[in-house]
């Protein structure tokens, strides 16, 4: 079977709240009514909600998409099963919850087509649009993003959003170079910096980055904890430059 133009990379985990919202039928109501050929790969992270077989019997139902079930591994790991898995030209990941609505990927394309080969969606650049976010998360995501500024990427003002668009093979090169956040499993729910990383790497390897303003709403989850998670990931940023100090990267 011919490649598909586009494999939409979608990671899940305990999505029981997100699946009732219809979050999936979003997706499905906009690629439908493309004439590109596309896949939608939804990754479970070891979900114990039930919500496996509810996406399962959706897929069942929508052509083109399919559940792969992964072992508890946490954002990198899931979406880096995905990245694997994945046979189109262009691959997008995308959180289940919408946060950022799956048709600001047409945002996105016109920069892969001129030869970027990471396309990241930002909530700051001008001409992005955020919603409903409580002002504390705000002000932690700008104390996060000056650190990683000053320790591992420079001159890209949103590492976080989880919206990215990849040319396949710079994709596939890219999380099969994780280090800080190499695939393993683990025992607890956590988002992470492994954007940090993945963008560290591109950077060391040349790849052309283009950072979009997109439109971005707050969903609110329980899954995570702000203030812990933002000291994990601190400690993981330091990590990734001690890691490039050591060669890792090389």
């Amino acid at each position: 079977m011919k490649e598909p133009f586009l494999s939409v990379i979608i990671p899940a985990y305990n999505e029981l709240a997100n699946f009732k919202k219809q979050a999936l039928e979003s997706v499905a109501s906009y690629l439908s009514g493309k004439k590109f050929s596309w896949e939608v790969l939804i990754v479970d992270d070891g979900s114990t909600d039930g919500s496996p077989t509810l996406i399962k019997d959706f897929c069942q139902k929508h052509n083109g998409f399919y559940l792969i079930q992964n072992k508890h591994m946490g954002k990198a790991g899931t979406v880096a099963r995905g990245v694997t898995e994945a046979k189109g030209n262009y691959l997008l990941f995308t959180d289940f919850d919408q946060a950022t609505p799956i048709e600001e990927w047409e945002k996105l394309l016109p920069y892969l087509k001129n030869g970027s080969e990471v396309v990241i969606g930002s909530r700051e650049v001008a001409g992005s649009k955020r919603e409903k976010e409580p002002w504390y998360r705000h002000m932690m995501g700008k104390g996060f993003n000056f650190g990683v500024k000053l320790l591992a990427v420079g001159g890209i003002a949103d590492t976080q959003c989880g919206f990215k668009a990849f040319e396949a093979k710079s994709a596939k090169k890219l999380f099969s170079k994780l280090q800080v956040y190499k695939p393993r499993e683990i025992d607890h729910a956590f988002t992470g910096a492994f954007d940090v990383e993945l963008l560290f790497i591109a950077r060391k390897m040349g790849l052309r980055i283009a950072e979009v303003p997109i439109h971005w709403k707050h969903v609110e989850t329980n899954r995570v904890s702000p203030l812990r998670d933002s000291l994990h990931m601190a400690f993981d940023v330091v990590k990734i430059r001690l890691y490039a100090w050591m060669g890792r990267y090389s």
